[in-house]
């Protein structure tokens, strides 16, 4: 298997497919707490995209706002690996190449939040030294100080 990794690759469409294929792996379902057509372009548009290919299939996303050049504050809004694919490793190195690339831009610390009715998603963040700071509604916030 000849995974390659790619930054801002993908198009809206293919992350439009790929959150597809996705949906359910999401607590709870990704489509159910956003439109997934408008959250594809979002993606496209806005974030910065850490990618999984196999031939030629999207199969890992990472996707992070590492837009605020101000606080220096990223935001790491979907974690996301085809079923097929999962335990493989390919969420440690899209999270990988993600938190690098923020550290490289100088930023101070990536967030992200995570159900606390997916405690699979909730130890792999703390495999990277994220700490939940709040708790709310279910949903856990996790922050990681990338300037160590």
């Amino acid at each position: 298997m000849n995974i390659e990794y790619k930054i801002k690759a993908a198009s809206k469409e293919e992350i439009l497919l790929h959150l597809k294929k996705c949906n359910d792996n999401f607590i709870p379902p990704l489509d159910q707490k956003v439109n997934l057509t408008e959250y594809s372009q979002k993606l496209a548009d806005k974030s910065i995209t850490f990618e999984a290919w196999l031939n030629d299939q999207l199969i890992g996303l990472v996707a992070a706002y590492l837009n605020d050049l101000e606080n220096y504050v990223g935001h790491i809004t979907s974690v996301s690996v085809i079923k097929d694919h999962n335990g493989k490793g390919i969420a440690m190195e899209l999270l990988d190449r993600c938190i690098e690339y923020a550290r490289g831009q100088n930023f101070k610390h990536i967030t992200l939040e995570v159900s606390e009715d997916n405690p699979g998603a909730v130890q792999l963040y703390k495999k990277f030294d994220f700490e939940p700071f709040e708790n709310k509604n279910r949903m856990v916030r996790m922050k990681l100080d990338v300037s160590k």
